[in-house]
């Protein structure tokens, strides 16, 4: 496989695949809304009020606060990851729409761009759903959260590309139980969104490291509670190298799969 193989081909023809999955998405959009946040604002008022009496304050801050700057994050996560399984899956497989998309100038490669693109947009959009909740239950103490809805967008293109991935290999349906089971439902508990990763062993710490939600919480939560650190530089570069990585193996796979 040479260099050529690997790189994207992508010109502004995938704004066309955004805008159809856009235009869907409006017909029923609130419904979609409430799916993505109604189980994290459940977090945050089941954990958050239940255990904010026994846990007087995490790392300087209150657990309600602690929690609900982890659950943008997942916010973000959710809306990214159901649109490029089930959603992606049932365009490529069910309603056979790429194939009705490649008849025209635009190419699998510009496909798989502009599924992504959509899916980090309703991670925007959930995400920013989520801090005007949170804003509400006065949650949100610094300025700085302002800068949030850029992580999410990394976060966002991180999930989608990965999704999108594991679309590439799924023959079924059922084949996304795996996916959330295996690597969506870990990464919810074990990306520092309920405790702080120094209260696990140090080879769970060591593996979460390397988990875009890790890097994203991390971000989220600093930039909600005005605490900016040197770190922060290491998170966004992460969120970025494991995007481009996972987007460019999900396009070749897709690209194999499609066009025989």
């Amino acid at each position: 496989m040479n260099i050529t193989e690997v790189l994207p081909n992508i010109t502004y023809r995938c704004r066309w695949v955004w805008y159809r999955n856009l235009i869907v998405w409006t017909k029923f959009y609130k419904s979609s809304l409430v799916a993505n946040i109604g189980e994290p604002i459940l977090y945050l008022v089941a954990l958050g009020y239940g255990f904010a009496p026994l846990i007087p304050d995490v790392n300087g801050m209150s657990y309600m606060q602690f929690i609900a700057s982890g659950l943008i994050s997942y916010a973000a996560m959710n809306a990214a990851s159901y649109e490029c399984t089930f959603g992606a899956y049932a365009r490529m497989v069910a309603q056979k729409t790429y194939d009705a998309i490649i008849s025209t100038p635009v190419d699998i490669d510009e496909v798989v761009a502009g599924e992504v693109l959509f899916a980090t947009t309703k991670a925007v959009f959930s995400s920013l759903a989520m801090i005007i909740v949170l804003f509400l239950f006065k949650l949100i103490p610094s300025p700085t959260a302002i800068l949030v809805p850029f992580v999410i967008l990394l976060t966002g293109f991180a999930f989608a590309s990965m999704a999108m991935l594991f679309t590439s290999f799924s023959q079924s349906w059922d084949f996304f139980s795996y996916y959330f089971t295996l690597l969506i439902a870990p990464l919810f508990f074990l990306s520092g969104i309920f405790f702080p990763l120094s209260t696990l062993p140090e080879w769970v710490s060591t593996v979460a490291w390397f988990t875009p939600l890790y890097h994203s919480t991390e971000l989220v939560r600093g930039l909600v509670m005005g605490e900016l650190k040197p770190g922060m530089v290491e998170n966004v570069l992460w969120l970025i190298v494991f995007g481009m990585l996972t987007f460019m193996y999900a396009v070749v796979r897709i690209r194999k799969r499609i066009i025989v």
